[in-house]
């Protein structure tokens, strides 16, 4: 279970390193994403003709996405907050008891928030190529089989990557769900994304949408995300009757680094600021 909720106010003055990490931890993945699209799809850019082949361009790109995923998870500040990245992540730890609806809010305001932030100076950091139509600010839209198919594809990867955590949160391999999820994310980029863009977060697709103005069957990334997450949390606790006996919803659990979900404080921050640190 998790630890008493606190007061909005309270709650942001004691968590908000945590809340403003999982910001940076979606604007970095942003970054990420949109500097490679620039990089391997746009003709202005130095490295346009190295690659001419479609899939291996999307195997770079699956690379650079998926090892930016597991960076984050792996590095200090992705194991304070958990390094969700994505509201239906939060959203499914928060179903699944581990996580305070006041903590569960402000981690999407923070992941939207990150997400847009990562955009806006992704555009930047490739001098406004990254709004250039071929490029279009790495928009996720449906492909060129439709919007059902976006659907189809984006409940499935986002059912197959919660069910797996949820798995590995329960097991002595923990530790390994940053391998696994850069591993399902780069399967996906490869072979998914040409069906739907590769969304799987409705925070990484809104921080895209919004600044192109280009909002083609965002409904399909908003609402998918979430139930193909929820879904799995079901068959995973209900249809299957697994456990789910984790304290720490994060994707890579430690007692390294505090967790405000399940109240552990390292030895260090005990005798210092138990709170605040």
């Amino acid at each position: 279970m998790p630890v008493p909720a606190l007061g909005l106010l309270e709650a942001l003055r004691r968590h908000w390193p945590e809340y403003a990490i999982e910001g940076w931890a979606l604007g970095m993945f942003m970054i990420s994403a949109s500097v490679a699209t620039v990089l391997l799809y746009d003709p202005r850019s130095p490295t346009f003709g190295l690659i001419e082949n479609e899939f291996w361009k999307r195997a770079l790109m699956a690379l650079a996405m998926a090892g930016t995923a597991a960076a984050i998870i792996y590095s200090p500040w992705g194991k304070r907050s958990g390094a969700h990245m994505n509201p239906a992540f939060t959203l499914s730890f928060w179903v699944m008891g581990k996580i305070n609806t006041v903590d569960a809010v402000y981690y999407a305001l923070f992941q939207f928030v990150g997400g847009l932030c990562g955009s806006l100076l992704s555009y930047v950091l490739t001098g406004g190529l990254l709004a250039d139509p071929r490029a279009n600010w790495a928009v996720t839209v449906p492909g060129p089989q439709g919007v059902a198919a976006a659907l189809f594809s984006e409940l499935i990867i986002a059912f197959i990557l919660m069910f797996v955590v949820a798995v590995m949160l329960n097991s002595k391999f923990d530790q390994l769900i940053g391998i696994v999820a850069g591993g399902l994310i780069f399967l996906y980029v490869l072979y998914e994304s040409p069906y739907s863009g590769f969304g799987m977060n409705p925070a990484r697709s809104f921080s895209s949408a919004l600044p192109a103005d280009t909002w083609t069957a965002f409904w399909v990334y908003l609402i998918a995300p979430p139930t193909g997450m929820l879904t799995a949390v079901f068959v995973h606790s209900y249809v299957l009757g697994l456990p789910a006996d984790f304290t720490q919803p994060k994707l890579n659990p430690n007692y390294v680094t505090r967790c405000i979900h399940s109240g552990f404080e390292p030895p260090a921050a005990v005798q210092g600021h138990p709170a605040d640190v």
